[in-house]
């Protein structure tokens, strides 16, 4: 029987104390919150807390810890804000930032494929996120601009080689979005805030997502 709390304990500790990627009290707790196990499919739980991407359904990942923790800390995520993460996944970043928000505020997540946005939603409405978390399935691409502007934007899938206008449209004049960008054979996290209405790009780390899914329209 696989002890998940002194498991995710050590993960986050080696996080904190070893690699430096947990900078805040913050993100420590919700990480500490948020049980990663109940995020994946049985077969995958075995793996919860070691420090790696694992596939899930539709050929999509669930993040490391170690990046779930790094885009945490860029958002600087607080109580209160709207969110817009574009690629629910199994929906495991979305209740951390939850946490992170102490559960007040609104996160709004759009995932393209709709088995895994219900996967996601089942996942989220069992461990008690609904009221924070809302998920909706389609082209993440263009944002949700019925509910913008958003305070943050979190991109978990690799845009191609610039920011997608309608996203950048929908972030908040002194908002901030963590974005993976496709340049050439790389991919590269970027910090993107607002400047005058144009976007000034922080590199931060390369990185490896998935690719940004696009509808046909």
């Amino acid at each position: 029987m696989i002890d998940f709390e002194s498991a995710r304990r050590r993960l986050i500790n080696m996080l904190r104390d070893e690699g430096g990627i947990i900078k805040s009290d913050r993100v420590e707790r919700a990480l500490l919150s948020v049980s990663r196990e109940e995020f994946l499919p049985n077969y995958l739980r075995l793996y919860a807390y070691e420090d790696t991407p694992l596939e899930v359904m539709y050929g999509q990942t669930i993040s490391a810890p170690h990046m779930v923790a790094m885009m945490c800390e860029l958002l600087d995520l607080k109580p209160g804000l709207k969110v817009l993460e574009v690629g629910t996944g199994t929906g495991y970043h979305a209740a951390v930032c939850a946490e992170a928000m102490e559960r007040r505020g609104a996160i709004y997540t759009i995932e393209y494929y709709p088995g895994l946005a219900l996967y996601a939603t089942q996942n989220l409405a069992r461990l008690g996120y609904l009221g924070v978390v809302h998920v909706f399935v389609g082209d993440g691409s263009k944002g949700l601009p019925k509910y913008a502007p958003f305070d943050r934007i979190l991109v978990t899938a690799a845009a191609p080689p610039k920011v997608p206008p309608k996203l950048f449209e929908q972030l908040s004049s002194d908002g901030i979005m963590v974005i993976p960008i496709e340049e050439r054979f790389t991919q590269v996290l970027y910090v993107v805030t607002k400047e005058d209405g144009v976007p000034h790009m922080r590199p931060v780390t390369y990185v490896s997502f998935v690719k940004m899914r696009y509808s046909e329209e």
